[in-house]
């Protein structure tokens, strides 16, 4: 009886372990389908929302995730996360030739080289993600803290003219 019990609740284990793996592969594919749609806000949520179980999915699956996050990152405008999983995935196909699809690899390198031609010329500053953020995000009215303008400091700083006075009229001179 005993061994029996043991046996079911390892046959459950595995059950579940299987599924958990279907749930982290239906993700990814939830993921994808958003990003063929051009829906890339919510692509990206999904994703950021499977990254913790990266490493639970499989190879292949990992190069997907890696690819499809780089270029909805890029879509988007964060390049620095854009360079980083564009990087990973072209890392993954070069270990296992051909784990990506020719037109991925293609877009993986063209959109890759424009990323490093930039941190090239510009540094890595200019992909920082603080600029895609701030503007992705619905614009607030900034505060503005008043300064006087230059003109008006050039004004008070400089003494106004005394007006002329006016020559009396002679009374000779009618």
């Amino acid at each position: 009886m005993r061994r029996l019990a043991v046996l079911a609740l390892a046959s459950s284990l595995t059950a579940g372990g299987a599924l958990g793996c279907q749930t982290y592969s239906s993700e990814l594919a939830r993921a994808q389908t958003a990003f063929d749609q051009n829906n890339h806000e919510k692509a990206l949520a999904v994703f950021r929302a499977l990254e913790p179980d990266f490493a639970r999915l499989a190879v292949p699956e990992q190069a997907q995730y890696s690819y499809l996050r780089g270029m909805t990152d890029y879509r988007i405008g964060y390049k620095a996360d854009a360079r980083h999983w564009l990087a990973v995935a072209k890392a993954m196909d070069e270990e296992n030739p051909g784990i990506l699809a020719p037109d991925w690899r293609t877009r993986l390198d063209e959109s890759l080289a424009q990323l490093d031609a930039v941190v090239w010329v510009n540094g890595m500053e200019s992909v920082s993600n603080a600029k895609a953020r701030a503007s992705s995000h619905a614009k607030r009215p900034e505060k503005k803290v008043e300064e006087p303008a230059e003109e008006e400091e050039k004004e008070q700083e400089q003494p106004k003219p005394v007006p002329k006075k006016k020559k009396p009229i002679d009374e000779d001179d009618e």
